[in-house]
């Protein structure tokens, strides 16, 4: 049907009749009030198409239809000329002062919440000559709050949310409500012509807001200061079912850094409520993702944490390397046991409402944090394997194993990834560790120096062998542990094997770790007895093979060794350093008592004195070289040494007395004596207290 010219006009008039007024010389909207309600001269009300036309000072605002839309103006519109009878007494009268007033949001505000409620209550299906048009009081409510949205948002002098006071806060937030759920209840309805240009403005005020929402959230989040859950001082967090409420803030208190925290937090919490209720979840989830993951990445630095790739580990001294771990195992720590549970407890107050929205948040960033940790914890396994990184290596192993323990904070299918990735950096620790025994097992078949340890002492090679096993026991349940998870790569090691089989028979069924150390004692005891042979001196040999079987015994007594080989091979090991002693008084000592044995020094009762004159002779010489060599000789434990010089008077002072005694009357008292008899009992002694000392001592005078 064609339009005419009166038509045209007509309807342009009536979409004049729907603009939102604004005062020029105040900025406030005009709007409905109750006069619109007035009745005409035929007494009836007067529609909303009874309005005034904009004045010459007066803008048209917004518009329900745009003048280019009336060609295609669907035939439901309606369509009415409007006579000077119909007009209000006041635009009839020009001197008549207009009733209206500047409309006020909370008044308006009302007339929003009930006609939200009308449009729910109304059907998707229903007519749409029968649906509502959009009452004039929606422009004016959207134009007050573009308003108050320029007012706080303006790009010359924003307003931070912090500087608002609780009744600001609360109302624009109240607003934002207003206009997500008009937004939402209009939706329903958006293939209806006269509802597209109403719907348009409210998302455009929408998102406005929501980007002013955006920015203080964000702006909050970076104030936050995440409360340290290892200060014992911590502050509880504010209650989250209340963050609905106004927040009450005694205006005469001076606020403390404490309380700011947590009118912040509550600010974050109304903040990120408003704007997942209002569609926004998304740039509300971004905004905190992106400041909590740079607040964790500050806290990684402030502790010392430095990313390193792959090839800069590698090309670490192992000093360096030390020094890098023992600050990585202190991060990690310090972030599963504090940190991870600070920001869990963050995510799930700002995010109260919505656990699914904290979970998957706190997950994401802690899963960064933590791949970040495992990514160094794989540098270190991939770097050349050394007998000394064992102990380093443990510790590595042990908190990469303990991240079990947090896995119930993380979502169930990052829980699994992490685990995953644990799990592997774990299972390959555990194999550098395995090989890192057999290289000491290696070291200690290929250390074949020749050379001689000077007076018998302690070899070097059995000092660092027991330290290193004594200091392994001290991780004696984690290396229990990953000896059983590697048991099968042992027994298969083609060079090992056999062995291991033949020492897991013989040591019935022993731990595989335990075997592993009687293993290694073993191998020491049969590098020890071959360097004891480089030894021309078989008393010395003894001295090195007690020395160095007390060595063994001492660091293995009062420690978890000597739970692990139990008493078997202890009491052995003793037996074994008994038949050196003996060895030892044999070569050293049977030799000396021989020349104090009486036979061959009587004839016929008679006292042979040529002989006698011999037998002392030999005696002051063995003597005086033996004191001479084996107060050379080192016994560096005590308890040995004190055995060895008992042992030693026991058997030579009683029998050079005894010797003493029977024979010193042959000589002629005077020169012949002193020239014979050169020590007495107690010269015996006081020269035997020197052996062992490691320092040769010049003989001194004979005790008078």
């Amino acid at each position: 049907m064609d339009i005419t010219e009166k038509d045209k006009t007509v309807l342009h008039e009536e979409s004049s009749t729907t603009a939102v007024v604004v005062d020029n010389s105040k900025d406030v909207v005009s709007g409905k009030d109750d006069d619109d309600d007035q009745k005409n001269p035929n007494g009836e009300k007067n529609n909303k198409n009874d309005q005034d036309p904009p004045q010459d000072n007066e803008i048209n605002v917004s518009s329900t239809k745009q003048p280019s839309d009336l060609d295609s103006k669907p035939d439901d519109a309606p369509s009415s000329e409007i006579n000077d009878d119909e007009k209000p007494d006041h635009e009839m009268n020009p001197e008549q002062p207009s009733p209206r007033h500047p409309p006020d949001l909370n008044k308006v505000s009302e007339d929003i919440d009930q006609y939200i409620s009308s449009l729910l209550n109304s059907k998707e299906g229903d007519d749409k000559a029968t649906l509502p048009d959009v009452p004039i009081f929606v422009e004016q409510f959207m134009v007050l709050f573009e308003d108050k949205i320029e007012e706080y948002d303006s790009s010359d002098n924003p307003v931070k949310w912090t500087r608002l006071t609780e009744e600001d806060s609360f109302s624009f937030l109240q607003a934002v409500n207003r206009v997500s759920s008009l937004s939402k209840a209009l939706a329903r309805f958006s293939s209806v012509y006269k509802y597209a240009c109403s719907i348009n403005h409210i998302e455009s005020v929408l998102q406005r807001a929501m980007s002013y929402l955006e920015e203080e959230f964000k702006s909050l989040l970076e104030d936050y200061k995440i409360h340290d859950s290892s200060n014992s001082s911590k502050t509880k967090h504010s209650d989250p079912s209340n963050a609905n409420e106004e927040p009450t803030r005694d205006p005469n208190s001076e606020p403390t850094p404490m309380d700011e925290n947590d009118n912040i937090l509550s600010d974050m919490i109304r903040l990120s409520k408003v704007m997942i209720a209002g569609g926004y979840e998304i740039e509300c989830c971004h905004v905190y993702f992106v400041a909590r993951r740079n607040a964790l990445d500050e806290s990684l630095h402030k502790v010392g944490f430095e990313k390193h790739s792959i090839d800069d580990v590698h090309k670490m001294s192992w000093e360096v390397l030390e020094r890098e771990i023992e600050s990585w195992t202190r991060i990690f720590k310090q972030f599963t046991t504090a940190h991870f549970i600070d920001e869990r407890k963050l995510s799930d107050t700002v995010f109260s409402d919505h656990p699914k929205i904290s979970e998957n948040l706190f997950g994401t960033l802690s899963h960064g944090v933590v791949i970040q940790l495992l990514n160094f914890a794989q540098a270190v396994v991939l770097t050349k394997r050394a007998a000394e990184k064992l102990f380093k290596f443990i510790d590595v192993y042990e908190v990469v194993r303990d991240v079990t323990t947090i896995e119930d904070m993380f979502p169930e299918e990052m829980a699994a990834r992490i685990k995953n990735e644990a799990s592997m950096i774990r299972c390959r620790l555990g194999e550098a560790m395995i090989l890192i025994f057999a290289e000491l097992e290696h070291s200690i078949k290929a250390d074949s120096v020749k050379s001689q340890v000077p007076g018998g002492a302690v070899h070097p090679l059995t000092k660092y062998t027991m330290n290193y096993l004594e200091y392994a026991c001290e991780y004696k349940n984690t290396l229990e542990q990953v000896f059983k998870e590697h048991q099968k790569i042992e027994r298969a090691d083609s060079s090992t094997g056999s062995e291991y089989q033949h020492n897991e028979s013989s040591s019935k069924q022993l731990s595989p770790f335990t075997a592993q150390i009687t293993k290694v004692l073993d191998l020491l005891d049969s590098n020890i007895e071959g360097k004891a042979k480089l030894y021309k001196d078989p008393a010395l040999s003894s001295i090195f093979m007690m020395n160095n079987g007390r060595y063994m015994l001492k660091k293995i007594k009062g420690n978890e060794l000597n739970g692990l080989i139990g008493d078997t091979w202890y009491r052995k090991k003793s037996s074994d350093i008994r038949q050196y002693h003996k060895g030892y008084q044999r070569e050293t000592w049977g030799k000396l008592l021989h020349c104090l044995h009486p036979e061959g020094l009587t004839v016929n009762g008679k006292v042979m004195k040529p002989a006698l004159k011999e037998r002392f002779k030999s005696f002051n010489a063995m003597f005086d070289e033996i004191h001479k060599t084996q107060s050379n000789w080192v016994v560096g434990d005590e308890q040995l040494q004190s055995e060895l010089r008992v042992s030693i008077s026991n058997m030579v002072i009683p029998a050079y007395r005894s010797f003493l005694g029977r024979y010193s009357q042959t000589f002629t008292p005077g020169r012949q004596t002193e020239k014979y008899v050169k020590f007495q009992g107690e010269d015996i002694e006081t020269y035997i207290d020197e052996l062992f000392d490691g320092t040769a001592t010049p003989m001194g005078r004979k005790k008078p």
